[in-house]
C-alpha cells in the first residue's frame, strides 16, 4: 500500500461497526430479500468480520421471522439487534424470539411526531423511558433512536439522552434520517449528547447529500462509539453509509482497525450486487469495476513501472482485480504490453499506425478495445506500413 499521512483528526478509539444491509438496506424501493439470501449475505458478512448486525424487523413476520429465527441459531460471536417501532408488542415479540439486543425506534424532531407517529414530546420521553426499563429488566442490550436528529432541537435532544440514559440505555443512535446535516453540524449533535450524558452514540447517518460517510467519520471524531454502514451504501433513497469506503478509510487513513477481512469487499459487493439487482457503478470507491483500470497513456505507462504512481493500494487489499483498457486514450506502452501477453513480439516496434486504429476503432465502438481486436488491429497496421 501506497504510504498516506494519518488524518489530522480527533483520535476515534475503538469504534464498533454494525451493519444493516438485512435491515435498513432491504428498505431500498424495490428491495426484496428471500430468506435464502438474507442468509447468504448474513454468513459472508459474518466471514468477513462483522460482529454486529441487524439482521431485519420481526415485527413482519412471516419469512421475515424465519429468517431471523434461522440467524439467531448460527449463534457465535455476533450480536443480532432487532429493529422495533417503538410499540411494547414489537418489542416483546423481538425478546420471546430470543434477540440478545434490540432497537427501539422513536423520533425526536416535531415534524416527525406530528407527522409520522401524532404524538407530542411529554409522550416521547415518557415512551421511551418506560419501553426501555421493560427491555432492560427482560435482560437486553438497548438501542433506541433519537430520529430525524437533524430537525431536532440540540437542547430537546440533550433533555432527552438524559431521559433514556437514565431509563438504562445503553445506545443512542443518532439517526440524521433525511441526511441534511453536515459533518461539523453532525459532529456537534454527538458532542451535545455526551456532554448531557454517558451514554455510547451511534452514527446513523443518510446518503442524500453525499455525506454518509463523512457525516459517520465526523462523529465517531466526536465520540461516538459505534457507527452503522451497509453493502453497497444501499438504503432507502440515495442510501447509506458504504461498507467498504468507511472500513477502507478508517484502515488506511485514519490507522483504525476493525477486524474485517478486507480482502472479502468485493466479494461482498458482488453478493448485495446480485441480490438487489443492482450493480455498483465502475468508478464507485473501492469496489467498482474502474477502480483498478487504468487507460490513459500516461497513468498506464507509469503504472507499468510502478503501480504506486496512480492507486492508493493494490487489488489484492479488498478482493479486486487490476487490468489495462485499451482504448482511445491508450499509449503505447499499454499496447505493447497486452501484445506481448498475447504473444505477439513487438519489441522495438513502431505502434503509431497501431494506436491510429485503435483510437479510431474504439470511438466507433463507442468503448474499449478488447485484446483480441487489438492483436488483429496490429497486424492490420503492419499490413498498412
Amino acid at each position: 500500500m501506497t504510504d498516506v499521512p494519518a488524518a489530522d483528526a480527533s483520535p476515534i478509539t475503538a469504534p464498533i461497526l454494525e451493519d444493516t444491509t438485512l435491515r435498513d438496506g432491504e428498505q431500498a424501493p424495490g428491495v426484496a430479500f428471500s430468506p435464502e439470501t438474507k442468509l447468504a449475505i448474513f454468513d459472508l458478512l459474518v466471514r468477513t468480520g462483522v460482529r454486529w448486525i441487524e439482521p431485519g424487523i420481526p415485527a413482519m413476520g412471516g419469512d421475515e421471522v424465519e429468517a431471523l429465527k434461522a440467524m439467531l441459531a448460527r449463534g457465535g460471536a455476533v450480536t443480532l439487534v432487532a429493529w422495533n417501532r417503538g410499540v411494547k408488542a414489537d418489542v416483546t415479540f423481538s425478546l420471546d424470539l430470543g434477540f440478545p439486543a434490540v432497537h427501539l425506534g422513536l423520533p425526536t424532531s416535531q415534524v416527525h411526531l406530528q407527522n409520522s407517529v401524532g404524538r407530542d414530546r411529554a409522550w416521547l420521553l415518557q415512551q421511551a423511558k418506560d419501553l426501555v426499563a421493560y427491555a432492560k429488566d427482560r435482560g437486553a442490550f438497548v438501542s433506541i433512536s433519537a430520529e430525524d436528529v437533524g430537525r431536532t432541537e440540540i437542547s430537546f435532544l440533550q433533555e432527552y439522552a438524559g431521559a433514556v440514559h437514565q431509563a438504562g440505555a445503553d445506545r443512542l443512535r443518532l439517526s440524521d434520517t433525511i441526511g441534511i446535516l453536515t459533518p461539523e453540524r453532525y459532529a456537534e449533535r454527538v458532542a451535545a449528547v455526551l456532554r448531557a450524558a454517558r451514554i455510547d452514540v451511534q452514527c446513523h447517518t443518510h446518503n442524500d447529500y453525499g455525506l454518509a460517510v463523512a457525516n459517520t467519520l465526523a462523529g465517531l471524531r466526536a465520540g461516538a462509539r459505534y457507527f452503522h454502514v451497509t453493502v453497497n451504501a444501499i438504503g432507502e433513497r440515495a442510501g447509506m453509509p458504504d461498507f467498504a469506503q468507511t472500513v477502507m478509510v478508517l484502515k488506511n487513513l485514519y490507522q483504525v482497525d476493525l477486524g474485517i477481512d478486507t480482502t472479502r469487499l468485493y466479494e461482498l459487493s458482488r453478493l448485495v450486487a446480485r441480490a438487489t439487482g443492482q450493480p455498483p457503478a465502475p468508478w464507485q470507491p473501492i469496489v467498482g469495476d474502474n477502480v483498478f483500470a487504468h487507460e490513459s497513456g500516461i497513468h498506464a505507462n507509469a503504472m507499468l513501472r510502478n503501480t504506486e504512481t496512480f492507486e492508493p493500494f493494490g487489488p489484492e487489499a479488498v478482493g479486486g482485480r487490476r487490468r489495462y483498457v485499451i482504448g482511445k486514450h491508450s499509449g503505447r506502452a499499454v499496447c505493447r504490453a497486452v501484445l506481448l501477453e498475447k504473444g505477439v513480439d513487438v519489441a522495438g516496434a513502431d505502434l503509431a499506425s497501431c494506436l491510429e486504429l485503435v483510437r479510431a476503432t474504439a470511438i466507433r465502438q463507442g468503448g474499449a478495445v478488447s485484446p483480441e481486436q487489438l492483436v488483429d488491429l496490429y497486424w492490420q497496421s503492419k499490413q498498412t506500413v
